[in-house]
């Protein structure tokens, strides 16, 4: 991974760039539904990136096994 790419992004701004959804609300929805993995840091809930392109790289594969 490039040294300018973030190991985690907040929650809207994962929602905004990677599912298209316009509000803080529609991101932390998702990621309570566990559509979008978090971690918790202290009171922060964080996104991992590597860990959110895997799962969507691997989207396609399940449904189709």
């Amino acid at each position: 991974m490039p040294d300018n790419v973030p190991l985690t992004i907040s929650v809207p701004e994962a929602g905004k760039q990677y599912f298209g959804l316009k509000s803080r609300g529609a991101a932390y929805a998702a990621a309570a539904r566990g559509d979008i993995p978090t971690v918790k840091i202290g009171r922060m809930l964080r996104v991992p990136v590597r860990a959110l392109e895997r799962m969507l790289d691997n989207a396609g594969t399940e449904a189709g096994a």
